[in-house]
């Protein structure tokens, strides 16, 4: 009687134990799962904005190279259907359209420079859906959550159908957000899980082309009066300049070798620059240990410093990266980076010259000290 009432209880206790243990692990995954999403961080730090720009995938792409967005999801907006499936929006009888939800630090980048961005990525006067997608479940339209984003999105439409970059009318459309739905799985980073297949599409469809013709390098931003201070020498001075190899890497579209060569490995702070023009180009905040022998960041420190060519060598298709004024050949940028970009900026030393924090000062690099403070 007694062995029987000790196994009793130990059944118990070793079921009670069994409990305790799931609960926990349950209550784990579950924080997990909340440490992922970008709605769990705090809510006055995390902002959402809602654009359709055709194709999501090109739209996802570019808005999550901007530094201070934190997360972009695909999906589905602005029909009649609940829950949707990606073969019935595509056949434009829901009424909805591809776009994509943008969350992000307003502390970092602010509402009106996601515009300025959004523009910049689409045709704002097809009103009948965006490049080689037609149709209107392809249509642009910024879905504003409140009453300022309406108020900002309508002045910066205003401002760009006063700017003459368009000869034709601003048709994209701006309407009140209702329910966003998530599309499938395999449309979320869909850049980042087929990049070549993305790349593909992305050459195919028109959209690149139509970018460059309408912005154009000497469209962008204008260079700062610092940026002006930075001058491509001559290729007799550069050659006297710089090494064989900065030479061969800078001005040749050369490569160094992996795991040979001055920073691939370099773990102290401070920003590295060109070393044709001596222009800011990346900082040691950013670089991460890529695995590939090359220094690689996950983001430019000043991005109007860079400029992105597609480069087709060696039966590639990739994306070179060059800088602004000294027009060198710095290396290529990959969508398979860390986050919170994903990206990798893969460059070569020999294209760089590194400026510890310690000599900012006196190399006329000052007001980057604050970055180290």
């Amino acid at each position: 009687m007694f062995l029987f009432k000790f196994s009793r209880l130990s059944l118990w206790l070793l079921l009670s134990g069994l409990v305790l243990i799931f609960t926990a692990c349950q209550k784990n995954e579950l924080s997990k799962h909340e440490a992922r999403s970008p709605m769990t961080q705090e809510k006055q730090t995390v902002k959402t904005a809602t654009f359709a720009g055709g194709c999501f995938w090109c739209s996802e792409s570019d808005f999550e190279k901007l530094p201070g967005v934190i997360k972009v999801i695909s999906g589905y907006t602005g029909g009649t259907k609940d829950n949707p499936t990606y073969e019935e929006v595509s056949s434009g009888s829901t009424g909805h359209v591809e776009a994509v939800q943008v969350y992000y630090d307003p502390g970092k980048i602010s509402y009106e420079a996601l515009l300025a961005a959004y523009w910049r990525h689409i045709d704002p006067t097809d009103p009948g859906g965006q490049f080689m997608d037609r149709g209107q479940q392809y249509r642009s339209i910024i879905f504003y959550h409140d009453e300022e984003q309406k108020k900002l999105a309508q002045k910066s439409k205003e401002e760009l159908n006063q700017s003459g970059t368009f000869t034709k009318p601003i048709t994209t459309e701006i309407k009140p957000l209702n329910k966003f739905y998530e599309a499938e799985e395999y449309h979320q980073d869909y850049y980042q899980k087929n990049p070549l297949r993305y790349k593909y599409y992305r050459a195919g469809s028109g959209r690149d082309q139509f970018l460059q013709k309408t912005w154009g390098e000497t469209k962008k931003s204008p260079p700062s009066e610092k940026a002006k201070e930075y001058r491509k020498p001559d290729e007799a001075l550069l050659k006297k300049k710089l090494t064989p190899l900065q030479f061969e890497v800078t001005q040749r579209n050369g490569t160094e070798p992996a795991f040979n060569n001055a920073y691939w490995d370099n773990k102290k702070e401070g920003i590295y620059v060109d070393i044709v023009s001596g222009e800011p180009l990346f900082s040691s905040l950013d670089k991460y240990d890529s695995g590939t022998g090359w220094p690689s960041f996950t983001k430019p420190l000043l991005p109007d410093n860079i400029i992105e060519k597609e480069d087709t060598s060696f039966f590639l298709r990739r994306t070179e990266l060059r800088s602004r004024q000294g027009e060198s050949h710095l290396g290529h940028v990959f969508p398979d980076g860390p986050k919170p970009t994903g990206l990798r900026y893969c460059l070569n030393s020999a294209a760089l010259r590194f400026i510890p924090k310690e000599d900012l000062e006196k190399e006329g690099y000052g007001e980057y000290k604050k970055l180290f403070r």
